[in-house]
């Protein structure tokens, strides 16, 4: 538990304070000159703060100043916030009263807190009286855990809200301290906390140890500094504070400030009454112990209990086919809500491999958003018809050099873009001239998913992807954007497809960290898939085969080292796991079949004859 938290604005909070530019340069806040000496910075001599730890130094070996925000603090009387300094600087005087003999119990005291349930041995003990000249006004001294009188509150037990103005007040200038630290066990590690001191005396009626209230009500929290150190010395709080209207009082704020595990009462436990001396009251002891005994731990909003989870059957979540029975029968499909990584050395046909994967997705029924960073919008198109359509419905023309080139069938293409349309887009790489109007890649994938209905987007690549920014370090703006990506798939369950390329080539075989780039990217992603040519004395190098090896599956845990063989057809582009497999039909076909074409009737003449 700390009382001070660093937080970079402070720094920079620092720095006009003493009227000393400084700028940022990636993790430090790097001052022109050194506060402490003076010294101007130079390559060597500088003075910086490191802008995720708060530590500073003066490098000058004449000076060599550190410490942190706290010891700056203290030597530039610089405000970390009117708790930490009184905290750490111990700046505000309070009034002395540790030297006033312990209060004798009155009657009158006993007789009202009776009233109340507590006992007179309890009121004894915690040397509750009245006021010399008012009976009618309890005294409760505040004796911190060293027995010294600290602070003293007032409490009218004839409260009339028609002529009194205040129910109760304290004596003025004293320190704030928690009602009760001085009856604490100190060997048992919980302590509870309540907002009234007659309600941390109802659970001492109760025989619960190290129950304490808090000085000047809910909202007044100027004690916590003062009690800094006690409150450090407990692994467990347990609040019980007042409740009404579905809210407990405290709760929030001391869940906020203790590091330890914090507790709370259970609603049900107060039985409709508002807080422990009432239940105290209305149902007895047992009750107080009972709910003391029973008090949760604070519900967290990302934490929940492991049984509450709902049971989910892998073989009913929403998945497409991969198009290839081997990596479907290692996968079990593409899953939705998965970011997939691809690699492969350069040229080996990733861009291929993936817009195949698209192409069954489309064939699945749903709707593909493409962004190719280094293709023309009519090159990716050509490619994506060509695998749609298959080599049986492809034209192949050789050129007087021998060159070959394929294009589908021009008959066919009315029915393949029907087949589509409405379904497959693609990133108009033509707005990039326009700067100015350039959305980010990430906010074009939130539009194609929300207004499109994309639920498979493909990216090609990471390095095409990201907008280069200078000021911040690459491998961070990859992580950045990675992390983007995973969460925008679980964020609207869509599969989302990412290439990237691998360091430089693998002399002893490949593995998760061999894809460039930032070491995150491989923790991130759920798949790691890598498409290559195999290497080999008895490979040709200009062979068709590839191999498809899974290095990671993070739904099922299958992964495949030694590969997924692999065959390329050119005219289609399309993968298969047999030469002879390339023939799939993609639902196109059908509306071909359905399209009607109206005969020319003999003698007709047209305006284009």
């Amino acid at each position: 538990m700390a009382m001070y938290e660093f937080n970079p604005d402070d720094a920079e909070r620092f720095a006009m304070q003493v009227g000393i530019p400084a700028r940022r340069h990636g993790r430090e806040l790097i001052f022109k000159k050194c506060p402490y000496c003076g010294a101007y910075s130079k390559d060597r001599d500088k003075f910086s703060i490191n802008l995720a730890t708060g530590q500073f130094q003066c490098f000058r070996a004449s000076c060599q100043a550190k410490g942190n925000m706290i010891t700056l603090a203290k030597d530039f009387n610089f405000s970390l916030g009117t708790e930490a300094d009184e905290y750490y600087r111990g700046v505000r005087r309070f009034k002395n009263i540790s030297g006033h003999k312990k209060p004798e119990t009155k009657p009158a005291a006993v007789a009202y807190m009776e009233s109340r349930g507590i006992s007179e041995e309890v009121t004894n003990r915690y040397n509750l009286t009245v006021q010399r000249e008012h009976e009618n006004v309890l005294v409760f001294p505040f004796y911190d855990e060293q027995d010294q009188l600290q602070f003293v509150k007032y409490r009218k037990t004839d409260f009339d809200k028609e002529k009194d103005s205040a129910k109760e007040w304290c004596e003025k200038d004293c320190k704030t301290i928690l009602f009760g630290m001085n009856h604490c066990n100190m060997e048992n590690e919980t302590l509870i906390i309540t907002e009234g001191q007659i309600d941390s005396l109802s659970l001492v009626e109760a025989g619960i140890e190290n129950a304490v209230s808090v000085p000047t009500g809910a909202n007044g929290f100027t004690w916590v500094p003062h009690c800094w150190d006690f409150l450090k010395r407990f692994k467990t709080l347990i609040v019980f504070g007042d409740y009404e209207h579905e809210h407990m009082t405290l709760l929030e704020e001391l869940s906020q400030r203790f590091d330890g595990t914090v507790k709370h009462v259970k609603p049900e436990d107060y039985q409709g009454c508002k807080d422990a001396n009432e239940i105290l009251r209305k149902f007895g002891k047992q009750a107080l112990v009972d709910a003391v005994n029973r008090a949760v731990p604070v519900e967290h909003p990302k934490i929940m209990s492991l049984a509450e989870v709902e049971r989910v059957d892998m073989s009913k979540l929403e998945k497409f086919p991969c198009g290839l029975a081997s990596l479907d029968r290692i996968l079990g499909g593409f899953y939705f809500g998965q970011l997939i990584l691809i690699t492969g050395e350069r040229g080996e046909g990733k861009s291929t491999l993936v817009s195949q994967f698209g192409s069954f997705a489309v064939s699945s029924g749903y709707n593909v958003f493409f962004y190719s960073g280094e293709l023309m919008n009519w090159y990716f198109k050509a490619w994506f018809d060509g695998q749609v359509a298959g080599g049986r419905f492809i034209n192949r023309k050789v050129s007087g050099s021998g060159f070959v080139s394929y294009s589908v069938d021009a008959q066919y293409m009315p029915a393949i873009e029907k087949w589509y349309r409405d379904k497959a887009y693609i990133y108009d790489n033509n707005i990039l001239a326009d700067k100015s109007e350039e959305d980010t890649l990430l906010q074009t994938m939130e539009v194609a998913i929300k207004q499109y209905g994309c639920r498979v987007l493909v990216i090609d690549n990471l390095m095409t992807a990201m907008v280069d920014d200078t000021a911040v370090d690459q491998y961070r703006q990859q992580t950045i954007f990675v992390n983007s990506l995973a969460k925008m798939a679980k964020q609207y369950n869509a599969v989302i497809f990412l290439i990237a390329h691998p360091r430089k080539k693998q002399a002893f075989g490949f593995d998760n960290d061999d894809v460039a780039g930032s070491s995150n990217i491989t923790n991130l992603v759920d798949v790691v898939l890598r498409y290559s040519r195999p290497k080999g004395k008895d490979i040709p190098p200009d062979t068709m085969d590839r191999e498809l090896t899974v290095f990671k599956n993070r739904l099922t845990g299958q992964t495949n080292r030694n590969g997924i063989k692999l065959f390329f057809q050119p005219e289609s582009k399309r993968i298969a796991e047999s030469t002879y497999a390339f023939d799939w039909e993609m639902g196109w076909e059908e509306h071909y079949e359905q399209m009607e074409f109206t005969p020319v009737p003999d003698g007709v003449k047209l305006p284009f004859d």
